[in-house]
């Protein structure tokens, strides 16, 4: 029997029905494309095997001038500094009470303890830190008050419920002898309010997490009620921090990471500094610190397009002066900065209504500011990259490069990214590179999802396109660290690109062509019986194996059915398979541990077996 050799085209083309695309792959997950031929990605280990607190949604590496590196991230609960192995806990503190404003109130028999403090300014899920506290008289003692607590829930604006642990954390159940308060000299270290872990759209009544604010109330979204999301940047050794709509805030690498980071405002020589922002960026060349969408001199109030920049080489002073080179300005075209991305002696700014140009000029203006184009816009603050001296974004409809000039990227699956994405948390999504592979990479939640579970890779060499799932919230490029690390929603970072393992179990993988037929278009029903195999395994081992199954129908708009599946091995010459059908389609999969691989081009044996 004939063997037909088959190399289907490179890269995963969704545009067209699964007929209609024959001849190349039409669906995978956990595959790429390399020189034309796809094979499985690489596998993640754990960074460490340490957890963190809430969602990671930025992850930011550099290293100071001693060569120490160090990895800023943050959740919607925390901000941590990473050296190594520990994640300590940097989150700024927005308020500590003078001893005896705090006290506390047990119940016997109940875990739950009642915090009264005057305007605590508080959320539901805030930490803070008691100190100074006494036993309130039974198994509530000292050492059970004095450590940081999360906030159960806000009574109103003078308390709230925390539930009483034991400095191991176990709960612990007040007695009839709990009957203090703490005595004079409690006080209360509040940590920045947390965010929230799911998108807000709108304000008004219903905005905000379900239960805030009074019946009927409407609400204003801040940086308290919308999703956390970070900006960070390093000021030489130093880390500047911003939650979206938040302040600006600064950790000192020379005290160590056992200090947390301070507001700006606290810096010595701090002048006019910002209040609220949606982002910050330290300049490359000329060390100004900028805030896009941030409030305008003289007001507290967040101006979502307005930029502001402090003096050259200093983050405290932001008082414009004939001596210095502190400044702002408001853009137009748009009602609010979506995000900005530092390039080559350029700053690109995209607004909810198009793009903007910031390049350093210096003296009188400092930057100057064109607009790119109208129309144009970002998905979400995080939704660009830096890659191949070219920006690569993605909008609310397709993707698009920047490189002088804006323009659309082809996209083989375009319609199957957008036509099940999750709009309503689009401000999830993200992009990151993989600079060893020429890919870019766009991390998004799918339709039935709310949080991030699918990615589309495009690898801007060959251009071609690929799709898969896997749920990841943030992503560092492979330069300080050599490989990529990301954060999961399991609140682990992984390294990426280490191994061929999902972190030591074996990784599901796969790819399936689209339909293939007989020429001429199908006429004739075809009989298969011989498979020939062109697959390289990656350190290799003696049970590396793929499966190779062979689906058929007889029409297109019919449902596939298996019709036989056989073992591929390094050592596998052929396979002998029984299938007739009019329409096949090949898929090869994988989910052994320890190895990867490679496709060739595989051959069948085939004929023609009748109309019928």
């Amino acid at each position: 029997m004939t063997l037909i050799k088959y190399n289907f085209r490179a890269g995963i083309d969704r545009e067209g029905t699964e007929y209609s695309s024959e001849g190349g792959w039409f669906d995978a997950d956990k595959m790429r494309f390399r020189s034309g031929l796809p094979e499985k990605i690489g596998g993640w280990t754990k960074y460490n095997s340490n957890t963190f607190l809430g969602t990671c949604r930025s992850l930011f590496n550099y290293a100071a001038k001693s060569g120490t590196e160090y990895v800023g991230l943050g959740t919607h609960l925390k901000f941590y500094i990473n050296d190594g192995t520990t994640y300590n806990d940097i989150t700024p503190i927005r308020a500590t009470t003078s001893a005896g404003d705090v006290t506390f109130a047990a119940s016997n028999g109940s875990s739950t303890i009642t915090v009264t403090d005057a305007s605590h300014g508080a959320v539901k899920d805030d930490f803070v830190t008691f100190s100074g506290a006494a036993s309130l008289g039974g198994l509530v003692v000292a050492s059970a008050l004095n450590q940081e607590y999360q906030i159960d829930s806000i009574v109103d604006a003078n308390s709230y419920k925390v539930t009483a642990k034991d400095t191991s954390g176990d709960e612990i159940t007040a007695n009839s002898s709990d009957s203090g308060n703490g005595g004079s000299s409690v006080v209360g270290a509040y940590q920045i309010n947390v965010g929230l872990d799911e998108y807000i759209s709108s304000t008004g009544w219903g905005a905000g997490a379900w239960g805030a604010g009074g019946f009927g109330s409407a609400t204003s979204l801040d940086d308290t009620n919308q999703l956390r999301t970070w900006t960070q940047d390093n000021f030489g050794d130093d880390l500047l921090l911003n939650p979206r709509m938040g302040g600006v805030y600064y950790w000192d690498q020379s005290s160590g990471t056992s200090v947390r980071a301070v507001a700006i405002s606290t810096l010595g020589g701090a002048s006019d500094t910002p209040t609220n922002t949606f982002q910050i960026m330290t300049s490359d060349i000329d060390r100004h610190v900028i805030c896009f969408g941030v409030n305008p001199l003289g007001t507290t109030t967040l101006d979502p397009m307005h930029v502001r920049w402090s003096d050259q080489e200093s983050a405290a002073d932001w008082t414009p002066t004939s001596t210095n080179t502190a400044g702002g300005v408001t853009l137009s075209g748009g009602s609010q900065i979506i995000g900005a991305l530092r390039t080559r002696q350029e700053i690109v700014i995209w607004t909810d209504a198009g793009m903007h140009s910031m390049r350093f000029s210096g003296a009188p203006f400092i930057f100057t500011f064109n607009q790119l184009v109208e129309g144009v816009s970002m998905i979400s603050p995080n939704a660009s990259i830096n890659a191949n001296n070219a920006v690569f974004f993605m909008d609310r409809g397709g993707f698009y490069t920047y490189s002088g000039a804006v323009q659309a990227l082809p996209c083989s699956v375009l319609d199957y990214v957008y036509s099940d994405i999750n709009l309503g948390q689009a401000f999830k999504c993200f992009g990151t590179s993989n600079i060893d592979f020429n890919e870019v990479m766009w991390f998004y939640p799918s339709s039935s999802s709310s949080e991030i579970d699918r990615y589309v890779i495009y690898n801007y060499v060959e251009n071609l396109w690929s799709i898969g799932t896997l749920a990841r919230t943030a992503w560092i490029e492979a330069h300080m660290k050599q490989k990529p690390l990301a954060a999961a929603t399991n609140n682990y970072l992984y390294i990426h690109e280490d191994g061929h393992d999902d972190d030591g179990s074996g990784m599901s993988a796969y790819i399936e062509s689209a339909d293939f037929d007989l020429e001429p278009d199908g006429d004739y029903f075809m009989f298969l019986n011989r498979l020939v195999p062109d697959v390289r395994f990656k350190d290799e081992e003696t049970d590396d194996e793929v499966s190779v199954l062979i689906k058929g129908r007889d029409y297109s708009l019919d449902t596939l059915t298996t019709l036989s599946t056989s073992t591929v091995t390094s050592s596998t010459s052929q396979n002998f398979i029984r299938a007739r059908t009019r329409q096949a389609v090949m898929r090869v999969e994988s989910s052994g541990s320890g190895y990867g691989w490679r496709l060739g081009s595989f051959r069948l044996g085939m004929r023609q077996d009748g109309r019928r």
